[in-house]
């Protein structure tokens, strides 16, 4: 037997053990800024949704509820700015992860198919290309990449690791080119709601698609948004011919948001008063993290969104980590995310005001 694992990359954060021993053994304790994991509380809201809908002794279903899609289909079109979205444009799925990972798999994509995505970049994106046997495939510019063979091309905006907004321009003129040589679009847009310095923009939007969905399809999740990150809530929006394929897929394999979760979504996708308490709470964090580390002599570059710092001290990036798991902080290598991003690290501003306070101080 052939082990699938073996076509993997290895695991990122087992290489951060050490580091995380040194980081926990200073004398006040560890500051975890590495995962990028939510820490403050489930909205109320939320979790009355959750627990009025605990007893569901049947399946759900993979599609989800009417209500569920009613609530989907409602926040794409006030929050995006898409028009004429149905129920045939959503489908929930069991967070965005998971979506990113089986993609390829789920859409018949094998050996001779490229998946294609930023040579910056979430590593599952690679991931989701071996696990089906398709080749990987790095970018700057989607649009100078040979289109032969191209099945799948990720976006990623506002971008994980380093916080870059793809400008409108630059999705038009993207997914102009895609649609011209027939590559299907998924656009990783997962952390939208949180811009800074920059207001990020949906490949949804009409100004980018002429308003029709046509080999386009957004990925959105509330674990960030919402505090719902143990809770596995996200779902992609788009193109209705390969959400139905997608459907027929996920039904076989019984890929289905329970059913307490689905209520507790369209209880999230309902209330905007929680998102804008927690923006608010990332703003001052953002704020706080950000000073220090450039009084330290980090530089920050790009950052305009998400919930992360890419900073640099112009030397390689385990030196970094090494030099603040002394101070007992603790954030992800940049090569985890490619090998251009060896001169850098990721620091997430998702840790509780407390520890934050705490780094600010160890810095200063």
């Amino acid at each position: 037997m052939s082990a699938v694992s073996s076509r993997l990359p290895v695991f990122p954060w087992d290489r951060l053990t050490p580091y995380k021993s040194t980081a926990q053994a200073h004398p006040d304790g560890i500051v975890d800024l590495s995962v990028g994991t939510p820490v403050d509380p489930v909205p109320e809201v939320i979790r009355q949704a959750l627990v009025a809908a605990a007893d569901s002794p049947g399946y759900p279903t993979v599609w989800g509820t009417e209500a569920l899609r009613d609530a989907l289909t409602g926040w794409v079109e006030r929050r995006l700015g898409a028009t004429g979205v149905t129920h045939a444009n959503v489908l929930p799925v069991v967070g965005s992860k998971e979506l990113v990972a089986w993609l390829p798999t789920q859409l018949g994509l094998g050996p001779g198919d490229k998946v294609a995505y930023p040579r910056l970049a979430y590593p599952t994106y690679e991931v989701g290309a071996r696990l089906c046997g398709a080749e990987p495939v790095v970018y700057d510019d989607p649009t100078e990449l040979d289109p032969a063979g191209l099945k799948l091309l990720w976006l990623n905006s506002p971008s994980n690791p380093t916080g870059r907004v793809l400008a409108k321009d630059e999705l038009v003129r993207i997914v102009a080119w895609a649609r011209e040589h027939g590559v299907l679009v998924f656009s990783d847009e997962c952390y939208l709601e949180l811009g800074w310095e920059a207001e990020p923009v949906s490949v949804l939007h009409p100004d980018v698609c002429g308003g029709h969905y046509e080999g386009i399809v957004a990925v959105h999740s509330l674990s960030k948004r919402s505090n719902l990150a143990g809770y596995r809530a996200a779902f992609i929006a788009g193109d209705a011919a390969v959400l139905g394929e997608l459907l027929l897929i996920r039904k076989h394999g019984g890929m289905m948001t329970p059913a307490p979760v689905q209520a507790a979504t369209v209880a999230a996708l309902g209330d905007d008063t929680h998102v804008a308490e927690q923006r608010a709470r990332y703003a001052d964090r953002r704020l706080a993290l950000r000073a220090a580390l450039e009084a330290h002599g980090f530089r920050i570059e790009h950052s305009e969104a998400s919930l992360y710092l890419w900073a640099t001290r112009d030397e390689p990036c385990w030196e970094t980590v090494a030099y603040l798991a002394q101070l007992g902080i603790l954030v992800a290598p940049g090569d985890f995310y490619g090998p251009a991003g060896e001169n850098f690290v990721r620091v997430a501003f998702t840790a509780t005001d407390e520890r934050v306070a705490a780094a600010v101080k160890r810095l200063s």
